[in-house]
């Protein structure tokens, strides 16, 4: 059955610039390849609930009436991407605004906005707020993996985009029991990304209720003696 919104599916990509450069992939060897790789990075197959935004609105679009096995090629231009480029999106700020003195080319936060130093002027930055890769179009190489029926699979599958993290579901008729790592609630933004995750269950799925867990185990401290023992 062709992918329609509200489908979730598991794919994989490389994302380049017009030049060939490759500026996003899912892919490990490749992003080697290319100088991209990032340690904190999850490598690997990727799932996408179709229509909530994921990935980018023009491979979005392109995804629906796809086939599960789909290899395929598109082009996004700027305003399905990351938007077009606006030269007054830039702002003059005073130095004394950031924590530290920004160099050109530093990424920094003001406010609710992050921006790139462009210029460094007296007393006063430069900060072009516009996206990094605003105005250019973005080539997707990308394969259809799988698309998600199982309703338990359908609530791994959600957590992994919201949370990042691998949980176990179990389904009861329309409750659903889900155990997260005990590591879970440490997590930068692990409350906000949980609520993420639920409105996508509640609006996707039949459910009607949530259970999440934290499974511990008791693990028994080895005693000085016992120590003395082994050795």
């Amino acid at each position: 059955m062709p992918i329609q919104k509200g489908d979730i599916i598991k794919l994989s990509y490389t994302a380049k610039l017009e030049d060939g450069t490759v500026i996003d992939t899912t892919d490990e060897k490749t992003a080697m390849e290319f100088g991209i790789y990032s340690e904190d990075y999850r490598y690997g197959d990727v799932y996408v609930i179709v229509g909530e935004g994921n990935v980018v609105k023009g491979f979005e679009e392109d995804l629906i009436g796809k086939e599960v096995g789909y290899k395929g090629v598109v082009k996004v231009s700027p305003e399905k991407a990351f938007g077009e480029y606006d030269p007054k999106n830039k702002e003059l700020i005073s130095l004394s605004k950031f924590k530290e003195k920004p160099k050109v080319g530093d990424r920094v936060k003001v406010g609710d906005r992050v921006g790139i130093v462009e210029r460094i002027v007296g007393r006063r930055a430069i900060v072009d707020f516009n996206h990094p890769l605003a105005g250019k179009s973005i080539v997707f190489e990308y394969e259809i993996k799988e698309k998600v029926d199982d309703v338990s699979k359908k609530v791994e599958a959600i957590f992994m985009i919201y949370t990042g993290m691998n949980v176990k579901a179990r389904v009861d008729g329309k409750k659903v029991t889900v155990e997260v790592p005990r590591t879970f609630h440490f997590v930068p933004y692990a409350p906000l990304n949980k609520v993420s995750a639920l409105m996508r269950i509640f609006k996707y799925l039949d459910v009607e209720e949530v259970e999440i867990v934290e499974r511990h185990k008791k693990v028994e401290i080895p005693t000085f003696e016992d120590i003395k023992a082994k050795d």
